[in-house]
């Protein structure tokens, strides 16, 4: 096929509020380097990070809960998930499901055509389980908010399933933070898993990947949500915030909880867990400030876990699940890529049940 030498791009220029994400028309495209392949994109989720680098929540300047807004004070040395600045301008967008139209040197021919999501995380492949040595897509190069993306030939996993590109686009960075969160805490299914945020991408990755392992699932979402919930297959739903959480729970043995919520209703949490129980962490959209009792944690024997670089076989084992019909995709809706702002501004509002997409 002949490719374009320019695309459209949603670009962000910096940190800052949603005015930062701004259309170009005419944006280079990007030629894939040795050993990368160019992606045709279909369709690119969105995800808190995007948000998070964006705003400059990740500084240690900030402490209060994921709003999506400029923040005033952000510490120039730490406003990235990673601690390092990030270089803009920048197209963010990790959750690329698309298809690769050229490759570059070393990279067989063969793949143009091939379907394809990505594997967010960007390795040293000398050194690729060290994990001072990781990037990530969208992040520290850019991403698929655009209508083309260069990647790691590594890092285009070959899938073959006939959901569409916006189905695909809902699983790359949601499920597998939902996957490392329950390989992180060795979730079996002898386990009783609590849910937090569950109407959200990743909480609701999180319901479907530990009933996967045979686990009881346990959700908490905002009432309203409860029917979409539902369709996810947990085996009990209970309110968002529950006052008096162990009444709410009955006889229910909580092992593990897994959580992106935190903020004031983190005490709670950990209160219920059963001795031996295990909290696994990777996310704080409710704030990252919480109060924490060390009584609790070690008179309980409790172990604390938390989980960002995901090991190396969490997304093939996700492209197998795909492949193998065993989770399903919750596709909130999709806006064209013009509308990104509109679609984060939908995304931070958290209204959704599931993911949001923009299209190309």
């Amino acid at each position: 096929m002949t490719l374009p030498d320019t695309m459209r791009a949603m670009v962000t220029m910096g940190h800052g509020d949603i005015d930062q994400i701004v259309l170009h028309e005419t944006w280079k495209r990007p030629d894939p380097a040795p050993g990368e392949v160019l992606v045709q994109v279909g369709a690119c989720g969105l995800n808190n990070t995007d948000v998070n680098t964006r705003s400059g929540w990740y500084s240690k300047t900030v402490t209060e809960a994921t709003t999506g807004g400029a923040y005033q004070e952000v510490g120039e040395e730490d406003p990235s998930w990673g601690g390092a600045p990030i270089v803009f301008p920048r197209i963010q967008g990790a959750d690329v499901a698309g298809k690769i139209v050229a490759v570059g040197e070393g990279v067989d021919p063969g793949r143009i055509g091939e379907r394809i999501i990505v594997d967010c995380w960007l390795r040293d492949p000398a050194d690729p389980m060290d994990k001072n040595k990781t990037g990530y897509f969208g992040s520290e190069r850019d991403g698929g908010f655009a209508e083309y993306a260069t990647m790691p030939a590594r890092n285009a996993l070959a899938v073959n399933c006939s959901l569409s590109d916006a189905e695909l686009a809902t699983f790359s960075c949601s499920y597998s933070t939902g996957e490392g969160m329950l390989t992180r805490a060795n979730v079996t299914a002898a386990d009783t898993v609590l849910v937090p945020g569950a109407s959200g991408g990743v909480g609701g990755a999180v319901v479907q990947l530990a009933k996967r392992r045979g686990a009881r699932v346990i959700a908490m979402a905002s009432e309203a949500k409860h029917d979409a919930v539902a369709a996810l297959g947990p085996d009990v739903i209970l309110p968002r915030a529950p006052e008096n959480l162990r009444a709410a729970l009955g006889d229910e043995k909580i092992t593990v909880v897994a959580d992106v919520v935190g903020g004031p209703y983190w005490p709670k949490l950990i209160d219920i867990l059963e001795r031996g129980g295990r909290y696994t962490c990777s996310g704080a959209i409710a704030g990252p400030m919480v109060e924490f009792d060390l009584r609790t944690f070690y008179l309980r024997d409790l172990t604390f876990t938390g989980s960002t670089v995901i090991d190396p076989e969490v997304m093939p084992n996700l492209v197998r699940y795909i492949e193998a019909g065993e989770i399903k995709p919750a596709l909130a809706a999709t806006y064209p890529l013009e509308q990104l702002r509109e679609a984060q501004t939908a995304f931070i509002a958290k209204n959704h049940t599931g993911n949001i997409v923009v299209t190309p």
